[in-house]
């Protein structure tokens, strides 16, 4: 219905007076009509007189309309629009280049897994159902990642257009309750690691020793016919799958990679310990000074015996007995391609067996950190000073040594706290290593207190011959 407004604000140029009401609508004001007269004249602004003559009245005659909407338009800035959000063209994701080893670690995978067992019982369970309750789509692209990488670890079968997802054997003995924790173990480490070749590659290439460092890792992946671009995601996924299955564990300060049937073992029922019998493999009346060809079979010529002081497990002499043989002692032996052996792998820690003795009197290197000022370990270095064969004698900075001792060259670690220690991490494996390959390179006796200050010592053994 058309709204009436009076005009009393508005006066007819030519005659001087009221003309009426205006007939307009709500929806278009400006359209103003007056009422029972002719259209309401529009005040000329300047500039307008370009755009339309005037009528007899004297009124601006009508603009067209494209003029007028323009005129009322709102101005256009010239100054650039800057993009919103959306408009701006994102990054492009970056394309994995394989499909060697899944996009995803086995835990990650191993959700699925879980929750056909845990909706289904074990048995198929429609893919649509599934995703219900897992409160996921089953049509995104996450779910359709995660239905692949299941997979590709062997732990389900069906792809994202199946209506079914069902377990594979293997799969359902890594995640039914009714499995024992060895069986679960096993399975898990077969679908996380031996199903995946490179990752089986990799493990096999480093069971039994400390994990080496990443680009190490990243070689061999490499070598194995990853992608560069993707060989650091696929040594990272590696590493975590080994660490969630138990084969990946932190001993003797560093981390080792063990067999499966090591890691089994911590699962099966333990009998009842024996008390163990430590006999020595020298009898009284065999000298511990064995035959060059005793020597080279019993694989003495590639060892280096590490003297330390153990203690009991979790002592704190055990803490530190494991950290500096794994965060650097070994890193510095790596190079010069010697085995390292503790006195606990091959005896009961606190006992002096044969059998230590032989590697200390035989062994290519022995290295001793005389720490903690430990009675064993001075006894044990005395021995190899006897036989004036190569050693490196390393000590923390809180114990200081004895005056015969502390005239040889010594590594010496400051233990303070961790803010002191780990910076000196990559020097102090340095200085090992320098350390050993000049301890090796030399071709005479090695000098020690006991060839300095009594030479004389060697000529009282029977048999013994020495360049002193």
């Amino acid at each position: 219905m058309p709204v009436y407004i009076p005009r009393a604000d508005r006066r007819d140029p030519l005659e001087g007076h009221m003309t009426g009401t205006i007939d307009a609508t709500p929806e278009s004001i400006s359209d103003v009509t007056l009422r029972g007269g002719a259209a309401a004249p529009t005040p000329v602004e300047p500039g307008d007189a370009a755009d339309g003559a005037l009528d007899e009245s004297g009124a601006k005659a009508p603009t067209p309309a494209k003029k007028v909407a323009a005129k009322h338009s709102p101005r256009k800035s010239t100054a650039p629009r800057k993009a919103s959000e959306s408009e701006r063209p994102s990054k492009p994701k970056r394309q994995r280049r394989t499909t060697l080893f899944p996009a995803a670690t086995f835990e990650d995978a191993l959700e699925l897994a879980t929750a056909v067992y845990e909706t289904g019982a074990g048995q198929p369970v429609r893919r649509i159902t599934l995703f219900d309750n897992l409160g996921k789509s089953p049509d995104s692209g996450a779910s359709r990642q995660l239905i692949t990488n299941s997979a590709k670890y062997g732990l389900t079968k069906g792809s994202y257009s199946s209506e079914f997802i069902e377990l594979t054997d293997d799969g359902l003995y890594a995640v039914s309750e009714d499995t024992s924790p060895a069986a679960r173990i096993r399975a898990r480490f077969k679908l996380a690691i031996e199903s995946v070749e490179v990752f089986k590659s990799l493990y096999d290439s480093y069971i039994g020793n400390r994990l080496p460092v990443q680009a190490v890792l990243i070689d061999r992946a490499r070598e194995a016919g990853i992608p560069e671009e993707d060989a650091t995601e696929c040594v990272e996924t590696f590493t975590v799958n080994t660490k969630f299955v138990g084969v990946l564990r932190s001993i003797s300060g560093a981390e080792r990679l063990l067999s499966i049937d090591t890691v089994i073992d911590d699962f099966l029922p333990q009998t009842a310990a024996q008390p163990a019998i430590v006999r020595s493999t020298v009898s009284q009346r065999q000298s511990p000074i064995a035959t060059p060809e005793q020597i080279q079979n019993a694989g003495y010529e590639s060892a280096c015996f590490y003297i330390s002081p153990i203690g009991e497990d979790g002592s704190e002499q055990r803490k530190h007995a494991d950290l500096f043989m794994g965060a650097l002692v070994e890193p510095a032996l790596a190079e010069f391609g010697l085995s390292l052996v503790r006195a606990d792998k091959i005896g009961e820690a606190g006992m002096i067996t044969g059998q230590i003795i032989e590697h200390i009197v035989h062994s290519k290197l022995v290295i001793v950190d005389l720490s903690f000022h430990n009675p064993n370990v001075f006894y044990e270095l005395a021995l190899r000073h006897a036989v004036r064969r190569p050693i490196v004698q390393i000590s923390r900075a809180a114990d200081r040594l004895p005056f015969d001792i502390g005239q040889v060259r010594t590594i010496v670690v400051d233990t303070t706290d961790i803010y002191t220690l780990v910076p000196q991490l990559e020097s102090l494996k340095a200085q090992i290593a320098a350390q050993i390959r000049k301890t090796l390179d030399e071709t005479a006796e090695v000098e020690n207190p006991l060839s300095i200050f009594a030479p004389s010592f060697w000529r009282h053994l029977p048999g013994v011959t020495t360049t002193a």
